[in-house]
């Protein structure tokens, strides 16, 4: 199965992002992919299917799932039936500084985030208490939002209504050479994706020539630079449509030379033009 690499980026004034879709699942692309950051998801009601890492299954009346660094998973929204809500947060674990998790009153935390590498289903009282102040999540300022996330990790750190969805545990191994080098490259992306970027720079960035920098990217991202761009792109464009900057002007801002373009790269991505998207985020 391809497993795609996901670029996660703060919200603007936070250390952490925060997603909340509302659509039908036809509308959404659930690609199996992966990120270093930590990301809790919460469907509301609903049925699904559930693939994190090796395990499978279904999930009724909704879903509550902390996924760690580098766990494979699909979007929740696979094969639901009925419009699909649900709330996303994307967190690094140093997101809230260094040390902070080596605090002594941190201990319960840390080891959450240690069995969430394994993928962490929660249910009961736990699951009902916790989608309701991921809904409170998107009333905050942002320092409201990060002392409220703090207490949700607390809740999950101390509660026994959980089960682990693969006990071999399963991430994708990266080492330190490769993880820099991808580093330096994302950083490019993010510096310089709203101008025609030169593929010679960016494989001067990754120190490689360009015949062997285009193969080394797509044995670890599974997806050409172009692609990638296209994708990263867009996903800076879905950010801008939730303002009232119109089309063009997210068009020529996400890096994209002319709007018919823009049209034909975001619908290639998202099954649906930027102008039906738009309308979707404001219903």
């Amino acid at each position: 199965m391809k497993t795609e690499y996901e670029i996660v980026q703060p919200d603007e004034g936070s250390s952490f992002r925060i997603i909340h879709n509302v659509v039908l699942p036809e509308l959404f692309r659930w690609q199996y992919h992966y990120h270093p950051e930590y990301e809790i998801v919460s469907v509301f009601g609903g049925s699904g299917r559930r693939h994190v890492g090796t395990h499978v299954s279904q999930y009724d009346d909704g879903d509550l799932v902390f996924i760690g660094p580098n766990l494979p998973h699909s979007g929740f929204g696979q094969e639901a039936i009925g419009p699909h809500e649900e709330i996303v947060v994307q967190l690094k674990e140093n997101f809230w500084g260094e040390q902070f998790l080596e605090m002594p009153e941190m201990t319960p935390i840390r080891q959450l985030f240690a069995r969430s590498k394994q993928g962490v289903c929660f249910h009961g009282e736990t699951k009902i208490k916790i989608q309701k102040r991921l809904k409170k999540l998107l009333t905050l300022s942002p320092f409201e939002r990060l002392m409220e996330l703090i207490q949700i990790l607390h809740l999950l750190a101390h509660t026994q209504d959980y089960s682990l969805l693969n006990m071999e545990g399963l991430k994708l191994e990266i080492n330190s050479k490769d993880e820099a080098r991808l580093n330096r490259i994302l950083k490019y992306v993010e510096e310089n994706y709203q101008k025609p970027v030169d593929i010679q720079e960016v494989a001067s960035v990754a120190h490689l020539a360009v015949p062997s920098f285009c193969h080394y990217f797509k044995k670890m991202m599974n997806l050409t630079f172009t692609d990638f761009m296209n994708q990263y792109r867009v996903n800076q464009a879905c950010r801008l449509l939730a303002t009232d900057k119109s089309i063009t002007d997210v068009s020529f801002e996400c890096g994209f030379g002319n709007i018919a373009y823009f049209n034909r790269v975001f619908k290639a991505h998202k099954n649906q033009s930027p102008s039906v998207y738009r309308k979707t985020l404001l219903q």
